[in-house]
């Protein structure tokens, strides 16, 4: 029965790259409303001085209304809030646009969730947008989402935008990480208004939600504790049975989640050991295992090239072609050079490395933005 297992592994290949490449529902499809409750845009933002002015600048340009535009310092070191203070009196800004100086992290709170708590009690709006400094959004992202929210009846709406990736190790690294990631999610028709909690995601890059339902599932405070709050959220609301959305929104929206190796590494770091663990079934021997097991899968992009270049296999030989055919279309997808795709074992293996450290780090130390965090809810700043 040996000989099966090359075929079995190639089945394996297809199957990830077509969940990859299922991308569905598209936020394209649904036309703009370009009126209707006012929306809150709020926007967390500490040390993000080379994004902060695009991003508020593209929120601004929103072909909505009525919407008004909160930005939470916080206590950045770099003159984000200076810059956005300058900005409120640009013409565009026209009263919309406030900028809120964050206090103090409380103990037990993550940064992130504590800035968008302290902007939610500042806004007005019967809708709530929670969006990263490092997104740009088009005029029409705003009253599209707002259209998917009202059609959809829906809580909450996400999105996946758009990776922009520039440096080399972005455009060899990134890649491998969404498509780990794809692969874990699927269609995302699967995911919306599901109501299996473990199942329920969101990518807190871009968040629309109900006041009235944000509210009702405990606001960001019943995520103050854990780096990936877009996911826990997403759990409460459909542990609460409030519908949630996804959709694919490449043509609305951009970001650039990290600019160099180093910001790459430390990024998927913090992320990957707390996240990963809770879109699996909550048994606990399998959530602790997971941040350990989960760079496994990365040996199917590894081993075939590595016994193809020493023992010369012809199965190995198939195997790495086939990895190649996937990975020109993963590369052509995302955005990058076609050329990184001889480079597809190297970027794996820098995934597993992230993956490990993730592993070893992820559950006593995180640090971002020039914090610290140990454990679950002790912190300290640098």
């Amino acid at each position: 029965m040996i000989w099966l297992l090359p075929g079995a592994y190639l089945l394996l290949l297809a199957l990830i790259v077509v969940r990859y490449a299922r991308r569905g529902p598209r936020l394209a499809d649904y036309p703009p409303q370009p009126t209707g409750p006012l929306v809150s845009v709020i926007i967390p933002a500490r040390n993000e001085a080379e994004n902060i002015a695009r991003c508020v600048r593209s929120v601004l340009t929103a072909a909505y209304a009525p919407f008004e535009v909160i930005v939470v310092d916080d206590r950045s070191t770099d003159g984000t809030g200076d810059i956005v203070d300058r900005l409120t009196g640009a013409p565009e800004a026209a009263g919309r646009l406030r900028l809120l100086r964050g206090a103090e992290l409380p103990p037990g709170w993550f940064g992130k969730p504590w800035a968008v708590v302290q902007g939610y009690r500042a806004a007005r709006g019967e809708l709530l947008l929670f969006t990263d400094a490092d997104t740009a959004h088009t005029p029409e992202l705003l009253p599209r989402t707002v259209a998917v929210l009202e059609r959809e009846q829906v809580d909450l709406v996400s999105l996946l935008a758009r990776q922009e990736m520039v440096s080399f190790w972005e455009r060899l690294v990134q890649p491998h990480v969404f498509l780990a990631l794809a692969s874990r999610v699927g269609d995302l028709r699967r995911v919306c208004r599901t109501r299996v909690v473990w199942d329920a995601i969101a990518a807190g890059q871009y968040i629309l939600t109900r006041r009235a339902a944000y509210e009702a599932v405990g606001t960001h405070e019943v995520v103050r504790n854990t780096v990936a709050e877009d996911v826990a959220l997403a759990q409460a609301y459909a542990r609460a049975g409030r519908d949630i959305f996804l959709v694919h929104a490449v043509e609305f929206m951009a970001t650039r989640m990290y600019k160099s190796l180093a910001e790459i590494i430390e990024g998927w770091s913090k992320n990957l050991a707390l996240g990963v663990p809770l879109m699996l079934p909550p048994i606990a021997v399998v959530r602790r295992l997971a941040p350990y097991v989960m760079w496994l899968p990365v040996l199917a992009w590894v081993v075939p090239p590595i016994v193809w270049a020493f023992t010369g296999s012809p199965v190995a030989a198939a195997s790495t072609v086939f990895s190649l055919l996937i990975w020109a279309e993963v590369y052509r997808r995302e955005g990058a050079p076609l050329k990184y795709v001889l480079l597809y074992p190297l970027g794996a293996m820098m995934v597993a490395f992230i993956m490990l450290r993730s592993a070893w780090r992820g559950g006593r130390r995180v640090e971002w933005r020039g914090r610290v965090y140990r454990g679950s809810g002790s912190h300290r700043r640098l």
